[in-house]
């Protein structure tokens, strides 16, 4: 079992930058791949990065590429997204997930999810 608890949500204006932190707790975090999705309201939740177990690789969505970094502490149990850059369209419920493919983009991949928190991108 791995419990997830996500923080570092907020409002910024456009240009701006967050850190995301997902928290995780129970054994064998390192063997898990770890990605963030983001759902806005009356939208699907969708894919944004993942890092692998022990964080030598990393996957992005198109739309993210080069303005957001992930990357992971596992002595901390902790995984990061850097958001920079931030665009209004990347208002959204961003959440964490634990699950094992590296280039998994569906949420039916992951088995482990947080609560989510709240970034919100003003023009």
């Amino acid at each position: 079992q791995v419990q997830l608890v996500e923080s570092g949500g907020g409002l910024v204006q456009a240009g701006g930058s967050l850190r995301l932190s997902c928290a995780a707790s129970g054994r064998s975090f390192s063997t898990y791949t770890v990605a963030w999705f983001r759902q806005a309201p009356g939208k699907e939740r969708e894919f944004v990065a993942s890092i692998s177990g022990f964080g030598d690789s990393t996957y992005y969505a198109d739309s993210v590429k080069g303005r957001f970094t992930i990357s992971r502490d596992n002595a901390k149990n902790t995984v990061y997204l850097q958001m920079n850059n931030l665009k209004p369209e990347d208002t959204a419920v961003y959440y964490c997930a634990a699950g094992i493919a590296l280039r998994a983009v569906t949420t039916a991949s992951y088995v482990y999810w947080g609560q989510g928190t709240q970034v919100t991108v003003s023009s």
